[in-house]
């Protein structure tokens, strides 16, 4: 459905050009509507991918991708390994979990590729996207057994893998940032030490929260997060699903938070950026201006979106001591700066 220029934000033109393509693509997808997942999984694999082939610049070069098989809570589940060419020895590690809604994504997309691999290039840090269980076949906890399951099989494995064990953490896009959280949140109760968190568009909240709920849905194309978010959820306690609404947050892993300007999801991540710090967590907060849920990886069209990845990358590198916390200084101007939440 296009949306009114009337009821957007101001945008760039790189971004309006990005919702109107997604808006005709769509228009000749009809398993988008489908009730059956893996038929609306993969339309939507291939909505996502034609338009990561059109904005979103491609994988660099010196970045060596392999698949791997890594522990689920209930089998094996497909991983993929993003290194630095020619790394020797462990490396720092981070977690990755995909974007999708909780019912959707794959580590497969073309975007996952992409922008994992830029990142690993320009950060220094060993990325490793797990292809976890999705709602509504597998609703929370799965996706979230999932992780844990897989970030002790990782330790177990770390000589295997590359993996500077003492430089793991965990991190996600969307629906997977919910789930890296969540994942760190039982790390703690656990008692393992996580290194660090990296939570981007964060559904902090399995509920609206704040004003920007309400007002920039239609930007990002959100319009029915809340059925989604009650797939996922399938019923469990807020407390218990929902990052932002846990009892206690207290001696969790540092954290990297950001949110996008016309997200509706802005709010959520800004109050937990903000219950964090409350609870003397560490936290790294960025809004992105202009940015809406999606745009991050407009990197082929939009400075806006280089600038973020430029940022993220940044604060990997810093996070997981790859690089000098002064060359944050040479983080782009046109970004929100960063705040210690």
């Amino acid at each position: 459905m296009t949306v009114p220029l009337e009821d957007l934000p101001p945008l760039s033109p790189a971004i309006l050009e990005w919702l109107q393509r997604a808006a005709e693509i769509s228009a000749a997808l009809p398993g988008l509507r489908s009730e059956e997942p893996t038929e609306r999984r993969r339309a939507e694999r291939e909505l996502s991918d034609l338009l990561a082939a059109e904005f979103t610049d491609p994988a660099p070069t010196g970045v060596e991708i392999s698949d791997r098989e890594v522990d689920g809570a209930s089998g094996p589940c497909r991983a993929r390994v993003f290194r630095t060419g020619g790394a020797v020895g462990p490396q720092p590690t981070l977690l990755w979990l995909h974007g999708g809604g909780w019912t959707g994504g794959t580590i497969d997309e073309l975007l996952n590729d992409r922008i994992c691999a830029d990142r690993t290039l320009r950060s220094g840090v060993q990325i490793i996207a797990l292809e976890y269980r999705l709602a509504p076949e597998h609703p929370f906890p799965a996706p979230v057994d999932d992780a844990v399951a897989a970030l002790a099989d990782l330790r177990r494995r770390a000589d295997d893998l590359g993996i500077d064990a003492e430089r793991l953490g965990v991190g996600g896009n969307s629906a997977g940032a919910t789930v890296a959280a969540t994942t760190a949140l039982r790390e703690r109760d656990a008692g393992r030490r996580l290194h660090h968190q990296a939570l981007e568009v964060l559904p902090a909240a399995l509920r609206l929260v704040g004003a920007s709920g309400h007002r920039h849905r239609a930007a990002s194309g959100m319009q029915g997060a809340e059925r989604l978010a009650d797939l996922y959820r399938a019923g469990a306690p807020l407390s218990a699903a929902s990052p932002l609404d846990a009892a206690d947050h207290r001696g969790l892993a540092p954290a990297l938070i950001l949110a996008a300007e016309f997200d509706p999801l802005r709010d959520g991540a800004i109050a937990y950026a903000r219950v964090l710090r409350e609870a003397g967590v560490p936290v790294r907060l960025h809004v992105g201006p202009g940015h809406v849920h999606g745009s991050p990886g407009l990197t082929a069209r939009w400075q806006g979106a280089r600038d973020w990845q430029a940022v993220f990358a940044d604060e990997l590198a810093i996070a997981y001591r790859t690089r000098s916390g002064d060359d944050a200084s040479r983080r782009p101007a046109t970004t929100a700066a960063a705040t210690d939440a």
